[in-house]
């Protein structure tokens, strides 16, 4: 079919579907709480699927644009349900003497993205169904398979890492069919003993000077370590520092860093997609040298966050959320 024909098919299809289900953009003196919030985006991604874009790959991009305005300071928060946003000089075009435009018309004209998606007869990048029919129409003209996503990935974001953690994103929602995975727990087996306190940036000396980019759990050889979130395990194996590790990456864009682990749990890879409280090791003492050194310091978990911004990748202090974690966990335990 002609490629304009999809697009005006398109275009009506959104029209018809925003004239008889129309979601309000959230205001300031309207409270909604976290799951109205999460399924007024819902309602959004699944409306799209009349044009042929599975839901979870615009819920991965609006989740990922969502986590770096959390992160980053130079870029605007965008207060709505939906968090994509463009330039003024990608809406509205690049040679566009109007950056603010929002007339179609005039925005094509100079090669503008925006589109207008509610049928108001505006394209206005601070409408919610507006910015998802232009990130939608943009998709759609890599095609939809998979490969094609992860090429207008690239296209848009010219950045291997938002690439591979938004496709991190997609595999999670797909698998779970939901965009509430938020729910996170203790890393170790409350049955056993353990024990920690905040020993972020303390001095390391092993293999140069360096502070510590976590918190150590101390617990007995075999003491079951669980995953502290839902997640996609990004990196598994042996590191010098930190023996036998795993990596996990959220949909926060954070990577849980499980280490020095007396083994895996049977059966896990790299790829694998994992759940809050799923056991994927037990406690050991290996690291500090060459595969398979164990032994050089009392067995414990080290486990670490580090987060993704878009640009580069940093260590923060997990000891609040460690705290929180095991209280609410501890709770949920009591009140089975």
């Amino acid at each position: 079919m002609n490629r304009y024909v999809v697009y005006v098919i398109s275009i009506f299809t959104i029209w018809n579907i925003s004239s008889t289900s129309t979601v309000k953009a959230s205001t300031e003196d309207e409270v909604r709480t976290k799951a109205e919030e999460l399924q007024l985006r819902m309602d959004y991604y699944v409306r799209y699927q009349e044009i042929l874009i599975p839901w979870y790959y615009l819920a991965a991009i609006d989740q990922y644009e969502r986590n770096i305005q959390d992160v980053r300071p130079d870029i605007p928060k965008k207060e709505s349900v939906v968090a994509i946003q463009f330039s003024d000089e990608y809406w509205s075009g690049v040679l566009n003497p109007m950056k603010n435009d929002m007339v179609p018309l005039s925005i094509k004209f100079f090669g503008g993205m925006g589109l207008d998606g509610n049928g108001d007869g505006l394209a206005d990048k601070n409408d919610d169904e507006d910015v998802l029919l232009a990130m939608v129409m943009y998709l759609n003209g890599y095609g939809i398979s998979e490969e094609d996503f992860k090429l207008a990935l690239w296209d848009y974001y010219k950045n291997e890492q938002a690439v591979i953690q938004i496709m991190d994103i997609v595999k999670l929602y797909q698998k779970f069919g939901t965009i509430d995975l938020d729910t996170h727990t203790f890393p170790v087996a409350l049955e056993y003993e353990f024990s920690y306190g905040n020993t972020w940036g303390a001095n390391r000396g092993w293999g140069g000077r360096r502070t510590h980019e976590g918190i150590d759990i101390y617990a007995r050889y075999g003491t079951p370590v669980l995953t502290a979130s839902y997640g996609v395990i990004e990196v598994m194996g042996w590191n010098e520092f930190g023996g036998w590790r795993i990596g996990i990456r959220d949909n926060h864009n954070s990577y849980h860093y499980y280490a020095h682990l007396e083994s895996f749990e049977e059966g896990l890879q790299e790829g694998d997609i994992v759940k809050t409280g799923q056991v994927i090791g037990y406690v050991g003492s290996t690291g500090y040298g060459k595969e398979g050194t164990t032994g050089k310091f009392p067995p414990h978990l080290h486990y670490g966050i580090y987060k993704f911004n878009g640009r580069t990748e940093f260590a923060f202090n997990p000891y609040p959320s460690l705290l929180k974690w095991e209280k609410e966990a501890k709770k949920i335990k009591s009140s089975k």
